[in-house]
């Protein structure tokens, strides 16, 4: 018996993206009574999950990239002063030297702005097309906590379902174990018949204990993925919709991924991304043309003479300028073409990361596919099977209640229950992992 819950018992994990059928409700806060429906469990994750927080930020700096590249078509406006006082001697108008002391103050305003940049063009394409990105990174970093979410939901549910099971073998083996020891006090059977008894009980309690460490394993890893402090009153209902329903091609799947798929959208957006860089990189070569202004005054003192006032030297010494400035790059010692070289690499790496998520996204779906109707079969199976040996155990029971069978044709047909009803179970979770993982995908049952 132990031999078949530990074969049967584990239930295979999903790596693959999946998402609830549930009605949404609001996550309850930690520590809360009641059980937490699958999109409570989603949308609780998903707001406190680290990697969807730090993508957050990222698209937020992605939107200061853009307004930062917006402001560089504004101009910029420097204001300057400075006093500066001369000791000893120093030539003089009269073109020979004395000792004077002199100061000079200057105040200044100067402006420029960019009248053609093509470097800010490329960078402001850049940071919106880079922006397009990082959102689509923000929703894919939300799918796979979905998945996550959704794999350890089922997991409890599944190792439910075999406590449950568990528990009836026991219920089935104490009951056997009080009619073995009647008969043997009544001296109808052999006292070896009670101690066989009793040991199939305490190995049925032992699974029970097992079932139960399995289960609370599962609550915790749901638990530790909604980022819970404990798992104390914390419990999940049960699916809304269990029917196996008819598995859809994988090639159809797969066509509505390539186009929904929030992974493949993000790394076909990091191509153009890319794309745009390249341009940035090539503005090096561009020549730049700016518009520039001042306003510009001074004050000046000569020792031993007599100076004009501040006011009236500010006032005579004020000057404007305006002009245009028009500088073209002949040798950068070659970083610009460097800088077009590493853009150009980016550009390959970002189309070999598209085609892996692809082939990863065709092997994800096409295994689900291939598990989901394997396990819809074996399920399906493993139910008219179940039925027929549960009609057969039920007949073996009677049988064995009046005599004509023995215990080891009684234990071996709740057995071969017990097996089937296991095979049933795990295929039956199996099937819905996988039929959700190529519904995510399909794009019906995103949230």
């Amino acid at each position: 018996m132990k031999a078949i819950y530990a074969a049967l018992a584990v239930m295979t994990a999903t790596p693959a993206a999946l998402c609830a059928q549930e009605s949404s409700d609001t996550a309850l806060p930690v520590g809360s009574h009641g059980a937490w429906s699958l999109d409570s469990c989603i949308n609780y994750a998903i707001i406190h999950n680290l990697t969807v927080q730090n993508r957050e930020l990222s698209r937020h700096s992605g939107e200061l990239d853009i307004t930062e590249a917006k402001n560089s078509f504004l101009p910029t406006v420097s204001g300057s002063a400075s006093e500066s006082v001369n000791f000893g001697r120093g030539l003089t108008s009269e073109n020979t030297y004395a000792n004077r002391n002199t100061t000079n103050f200057s105040l200044g305003l100067n402006a420029q702005m960019p009248l053609f940049q093509m470097r800010n063009i490329s960078q402001l394409k850049y940071a919106k097309t880079n922006l397009t990105t990082l959102l689509y990174e923000v929703e894919a970093a939300k799918d796979d906590v979905t998945l996550n979410v959704i794999t350890a939901y089922l997991q409890v549910l599944y190792t439910s379902e075999l406590l449950a099971t568990a528990r009836t073998q026991v219920e089935l083996s104490s009951y056997e174990y009080s009619r073995q020891k009647a008969l043997a006090d009544a001296g109808k059977i052999a006292e070896i018949d009670v101690v066989e008894a009793q040991s199939q009980l305490e190995q049925d309690k032992l699974q029970v204990v097992t079932s139960t460490n399995d289960y609370t394993n599962a609550v915790l890893d749901l638990a530790q993925l909604l980022k819970l402090g404990s798992i104390e009153n914390f419990s999940v209902l049960p699916l809304a919709d269990t029917e196996l329903p008819i598995i859809p091609k994988a090639e159809t799947i797969y066509r509505e991924a390539m186009m929904n798929n929030n992974s493949v959208l993000a790394s076909r957006n990091s191509i153009k991304a890319a794309e745009s860089y390249i341009s940035v990189a090539k503005s090096g070569y561009m020549p730049t043309l700016s518009l520039m202004g001042g306003l510009n005054s001074s004050y000046y003192t000569v020792s031993g003479f007599q100076n004009n006032s501040f006011r009236t030297q500010m006032r005579e010494n004020f000057s404007k300028m305006i002009g245009v400035s028009l500088q073209v790059p002949l040798f950068d010692g070659f970083s610009t073409r460097n800088a077009v070289r590493k853009a150009k690499v980016q550009r390959l790496q970002a189309q070999l990361q598209l085609d892996q998520t692809e082939t990863e996204l065709y092997r994800t779906i096409q295994s689900a596919y291939y598990k989901a109707t394997g396990a819809r079969q074996t399920y399906l199976t493993a139910l008219e099977t179940e039925a027929a040996n549960r009609a057969a155990f039920e007949a073996m029971q009677e049988k064995y209640n009046i005599g004509r069978a023995n215990p080891q044709e009684f234990e071996q047909s709740k057995t071969t229950l017990l097996r089937t009803t296991l095979q049933r179970i795990q295929s039956h979770y199996e099937c819905l992992l996988r039929y959700r993982v190529l519904m995510f995908y399909k794009g019906d049952l995103r949230k």
